[in-house]
C-alpha cells in the first residue's frame, strides 16, 4: 500500500470477519474474481459488485453467501464480481482504513475517456477497472455494495435520474434513498455509461450498508442483494425468501436529494464538530470552514450525507441533502 493519506486511526470496532475469497479467484469468464451464470434463456444481465473499496467487507460477505447457496438464474444472466481485489486481500483489522485502495479510488475512474487515457498513470485500480469494464458495460442492472466511514443508517444511492429512484422503490429495501450526482473528483461505477443516461434502459443502485465494520452491515448487504436480484425476475420465486422473512430491518423508506456536494479546496478544511451521517441541521447553521470560507447548511432542513474523515483537497467532505417526499 502506497497512499499514506489512509494512515489515520480507526476509532470503530471491527465486528465483521472479512471472508477468504481466494477460492473464487479463477472466475469463469477469463477475468479473475468475476463469475457469470447464464441461464441460456432470455432476460436481463444482472451484476452485483463488491469490494470496490478494499476496506468494505460486507459486500464480500454477501457474494460469499450467494456462492455458498449455489443458486443459479432461471432467466437471463447473473454476474458477481469482486472489484478492488488487491486492496481487499490486504485487509488488516488492526489498520482497516489503510486498505481502502492501493493507489487511488477505484470508484472515481468511470467518466467517459478515463479508462482510455493512455497517458494516465497505470495504477493498480486503473488496470483492474480496465479489466472489468467490458462486463460492467454489458450489464443491464448493477447493484454496487458499499459501506460508510461513520455509523449511519443504511442509504440507497440512486443517481440523478428518475429511473434510479423508481428502481429503489421497486427493490423495496426499507432505508433512505438519496438522489445525487456523485463526486466532483470522478465518476462512480453506478453512474457509468447507460446507468446514468435517462434514455437507456440500463439501471443501477449503490447501497451503503452502514459503518464499514459493524455487524449490522452484513444482513443489510445480503438482504439488499436478494431484493435487488429478485426484482429483476432472473431467479426462481422462492429465492432468498427465507432470509428476508427473518429480516430485523426496521427502517422506513424515505427520499432525499443532494443539492450540494462540498468538495475540499484547501489544506485547512475542518468541521466545527464531529458530524455524523444523517445529522439534521437548520438553515445557516455552520457546518465547517474551508480555509476562511464558511460552510453553512443551505436548506430549511439540511441532512448531512456521509461526512468524511478523509479531508484531502479534491475529496468530497460532505453532501448536503433535503427531503423530497
Amino acid at each position: 500500500m502506497s497512499d499514506i493519506r489512509l494512515d489515520y486511526e480507526n476509532e470503530f470496532p471491527v465486528e465483521l470477519i472479512a471472508p477468504d475469497i481466494t477460492s473464487y479467484k479463477s472466475g469463469n469468464i477469463g477475468v479473475d474474481y468475476l463469475h457469470t451464470f447464464d441461464s441460456g434463456k432470455e432476460g436481463p444481465h444482472v451484476f452485483v459488485s463488491a469490494v470496490v473499496h478494499g476496506n468494505e467487507p460486507c459486500g464480500a460477505i454477501a457474494l460469499d453467501w450467494f456462492f455458498k447457496k449455489q443458486e443459479r438464474p432461471i432467466n437471463g444472466k447473473l454476474s458477481l464480481g469482486f472489484m478492488n481485489v488487491e486492496a481487499y486481500l490486504s485487509f488488516d483489522p488492526k489498520n482497516p482504513n489503510r486498505t481502502r485502495w492501493v493507489e487511488e479510488d477505484f470508484n472515481r475512474l468511470w467518466a467517459p475517456g478515463v479508462l482510455d487515457d493512455e497517458s494516465r498513470v497505470k495504477t493498480s485500480e486503473y488496470n483492474r477497472a480496465k479489466l472489468v469494464r467490458p462486463i460492467i458495460a454489458e450489464a443491464d442492472f448493477l447493484l454496487d455494495i458499499h459501506s460508510m466511514q461513520k455509523p449511519c443508517v443504511p442509504l440507497m444511492m440512486a443517481g440523478m435520474e428518475k429511473k434510479g429512484l423508481d428502481l429503489a422503490k421497486e427493490v423495496g429495501m426499507n432505508m433512505p434513498t438519496i438522489i445525487d450526482s456523485g463526486h466532483k473528483e470522478g465518476m462512480r461505477m453506478r453512474d457509468f455509461e447507460g446507468f446514468s443516461n435517462p434514455l437507456s434502459k440500463k439501471n443501477a443502485l449503490l447501497v451503503e450498508c452502514g459503518q464499514h465494520w459493524e455487524k449490522s452491515s452484513e444482513p443489510i448487504a445480503i438482504e439488499t442483494m436478494i431484493r435487488f436480484i429478485r426484482n429483476t425476475g432472473i431467479m426462481h420465486n422462492d429465492f432468498g425468501l427465507e432470509y428476508i422473512s427473518n429480516s430485523t430491518n426496521s427502517l422506513k423508506m424515505q427520499f432525499l436529494k443532494v443539492g450540494q456536494a462540498i468538495t475540499i479546496k484547501t489544506e485547512n478544511f475542518r468541521f466545527v464538530k464531529d458530524w455524523q451521517g444523517f445529522d439534521h441541521l437548520t438553515k445557516d447553521e455552520i457546518i465547517g470552514y474551508d480555509g476562511n470560507e464558511e460552510i453553512k447548511a443551505p436548506y430549511k432542513e439540511t441532512v448531512l450525507v456521509m461526512p468524511s474523515k478523509r479531508l484531502f483537497v479534491g475529496k468530497t467532505a460532505v453532501r448536503l441533502a433535503y427531503p423530497i417526499h
